[in-house]
């Protein structure tokens, strides 16, 4: 194909992956929809690989895992469309049967037609407020195995040839406890799939169908043969590294290790994740599309923010587990908190990277985490149930300090803004900022702490959780570490208690509590940190004068 017809095809399909991101949050029922926007819209070929990929980045790689299974379990190959047909719609939440990161992400699949035969597929995932379990909201600091994290749902049929089939909705919408969320959530979420495979069918009928594929194969080729071009310019060699989760949030006393080889060989770059620790009792185990997010984002961010990515990059890696580890769990191990051991992985990819590409080496990040509440009664007209994605900071790099306040690592998740908070549910919010001196010192300073401090205005249950508050993030190259996480319980009074975990506590009208998130480690000695940047800092209010 002409370079000019692959290139603008490309734009029109990140155009239209922009245009149903928009749709959908402008659509949402729910803050986490709409506030924190913790959802995917992709395009994807005829055998569920990725062409563009979403601001969501951790979502891009289990578009493939789950179209895989669809087209497996309904008998269709090489765009015949087998027992899946036009105006179906998919519906799966399960983390071992289609790939998911954790059961509250719901995916929604549609398939594209042309001439009878499969062309292309639209799809979006996205959490939902509630899908049954152990505790509202579904996430859990301590579930010991998936059953206990809400309804779990294969990959099946939720439409079929433009019809709902209401016996799978009812199903879905009784296990959950908050029915009017997640059925304004699921109705907007399948709307803008079937938008999406709308305007690929437009796309079909102006270019052509076949031009269409023959430009998805144009687009997977030419990011394999980008990625392929970087990695052949790296020198040959082997690089490990290891970080440690605070705890698995069930046994509280021990950390978990996660482990890395990286092998640069051949052009090909191979990722051993075998020294990892076994697959935890708790909710903090992960599944390959996970390690394959956590993997190309290193990679990109390590040889170059100007690669595409897309599944023409799964040839480049190879990737190797031992079963039954942390990084390739078995059913029925727990995975709700999955992020947390996300963030600390990109870290040790990182670090092993930086052997290869130096000038790119970063310090770790603090870790974005989460925070629901679950209100006895909650506004007028409002829903009972809080949730919110809170960011960090990232480390020191060769160059740069490490931003403060934003979304750590692979997500650009929004925090939800106070105006929000204190509009729709029972809470006043008395501090919300920075930490002075929290940042990780170094030639290049980490990021520094975020800040909250609730009030309770009504008896709630709290579930918060984090990381990175036993093993604080690290600096590199002689910078120091930054400020691990912190939760603090009724702050100021004789019940004040300082959490060391992620947990669930029942609390009373009129209580207080504070978090504050991880600081990113400082990069290189701080001894050599220009006077100018040092001067800027407190005139910033970043660090004090002692």
């Amino acid at each position: 194909m002409d370079a000019i017809t692959i290139q603008v095809l490309r734009n029109k399909i990140a155009s239209l992956v922009e245009e149903m991101h928009y749709h959908f949050y402008r659509s949402g029922y729910s803050t986490i929809i709409r506030e924190s926007r913790d959802f995917s819209c992709v395009v994807l070929d005829r055998n569920g690989r990725l062409i563009v990929s979403p601001p969501m980045f951790f979502h891009a790689p289990v578009y493939r895992y789950l179209v895989g299974r669809i087209l497996e379990l309904y008998n269709s190959k090489d765009g015949e469309p087998g027992d899946i047909k036009e105006g179906d719609v998919f519906v799966c939440n399960h983390p071992y049967e289609g790939g998911l990161p954790h059961v509250s992400d719901m995916a929604f699949v549609a398939p594209v037609f042309s001439g009878g035969r499969i062309v292309a597929f639209t799809g979006s995932i996205a959490h939902k407020a509630d899908v049954g379990g152990t505790n509202p909201g579904s996430t859990s600091a301590n579930a010991t195995e998936i059953f206990q994290e809400g309804l779990l749902l294969p990959p099946m049929k939720i439409w079929e040839g433009g019809v709902l089939l209401p016996d799978v909705e009812r199903l879905i919408l009784a296990n959950t406890r908050q029915p009017v969320l997640v059925r304004g959530d699921m109705n907007a979420q399948i709307a803008v799939t079937h938008h999406g495979a709308l305007r690929v069918r437009e796309l079909c009928e102006r270019f052509g169908a076949q031009t269409l594929m023959d430009a998805f194969a144009a687009i997977l080729n030419g990011a394999a043969a980008e990625l392929r071009l970087r990695i052949g310019k790296l020198t040959p060699g082997q690089s490990s590294a290891e970080g440690y989760i605070d705890h698995d949030g069930v046994v509280i006393d021990k950390p978990v290790k996660l482990a890395v080889t990286i092998t640069i060989a051949d052009g090909i770059a191979e990722f051993d994740f075998s020294a990892s620790d076994p697959q935890t009792r708790g909710p903090m185990n992960l599944r390959p599309s996970m390690i394959e997010a956590c993997v190309f984002y290193t990679l990109i961010g390590s040889l170059g923010p100007n690669l595409h990515f897309n599944d023409g990059m799964n040839d480049c890696i190879k990737l190797k587990f031992k079963d039954k580890t942390i990084t390739n769990a078995s059913a029925p191990a727990a995975v709700s908190n999955y992020q947390q051991v996300n963030l600390k992985l990109v870290d040790v990819l990182l670090e092993a990277m930086a052997h290869f590409q130096p000038s790119r080496g970063i310090a770790n990040a603090g870790s974005s985490s989460a925070l629901g509440i679950f209100w006895t009664k909650g506004r007028p007209g409002q829903s009972t149930m809080q949730y919110e994605i809170l960011g960090s900071a990232y480390g020191g790099g060769e160059g740069h300090d490490g931003a403060s306040g934003t979304a750590c690592h692979l997500s650009n998740l929004h925090v939800t803004p106070i105006e929000i908070l204190e509009s729709e549910y029972p809470c006043r919010i008395h501090q919300f900022g920075f930490v002075q001196n929290s940042g990780g010192e170094g030639q290049w300073r980490g990021g520094l702490s975020m800040i909250r401090e609730y009030e309770l205005l009504e008896d709630a249950s709290v579930v918060r959780r984090f990381d990175k508050s036993k093993h604080p993030p690290k600096g590199l190259n002689g910078g120091k570490d930054g400020n691990g996480a912190k939760f603090t319980l009724r702050p100021g009074t004789p019940d004040e208690y300082i959490s060391p975990s992620s947990g669930k506590w029942d609390l009373k009208k009129g209580d207080r509590f504070i978090l504050q998130t991880a600081a990113g480690g400082g990069y290189g000695d701080v001894a050599r940190r220009k006077p100018e940047d040092a001067a800027r800092d407190i005139a910033e209010g970043y660090v004090t004068k002692t």
